[in-house]
């Protein structure tokens, strides 16, 4: 098991469906990246890759990222700085909570499609969708890191 074949096809396609369907009434961002190993902090892993996928270059500052390190089952979710500033302070661990119970039943696709759309509503709230709103980050599923 690694990184890039943890998911299957079909899982794959419902996680990048997930982020297609929370993106479409809000001008936020959303990213997965599938990491094989997190050897130190998963929130410094997680923060590594934000700043290696460019994420903190959306316009209003709003993009967030849901990290997963596969061979050490640490995953992450970080928010930029605009969606941190109008979030509730708890949000990000309910949303951990509610994939933490997918993941401890080994639904792994399930429990990201869940936490990605609660980000999305989240998301809609603060940052509707605009006439003119550019996609401005990839939907697809970034692999990558320790082998």
């Amino acid at each position: 098991m690694n990184a890039a074949n943890f998911f299957s096809k079909e899982e794959k396609t419902l996680i990048r469906s997930a982020v297609t369907e929370a993106e479409l009434n809000t001008s936020g961002e959303i990213r997965v990246h599938i990491d094989n190993h997190c050897r130190g902090d998963v929130m410094d892993r997680a923060a590594w890759w934000f700043a290696k996928l460019e994420m903190q270059k959306t316009a209003q500052r709003n993009g967030v990222l849901f990290y997963l390190a596969v061979k050490d089952q640490k995953f992450a979710i970080l928010g930029d700085a605009g969606i941190n500033a109008v979030s509730p302070d708890d949000f990000w661990d309910q949303i951990k909570e509610k994939m933490q119970a997918n993941f401890l039943e080994g639904k792994f696709a399930s429990g990201l499609h869940e936490g990605i759309l609660m980000a999305g509503a989240q998301l809609k709230k603060n940052f509707p969708y605009q006439d003119g709103d550019v996609n401005e980050l990839s939907d697809d599923i970034s692999f990558g890191g320790e082998k």
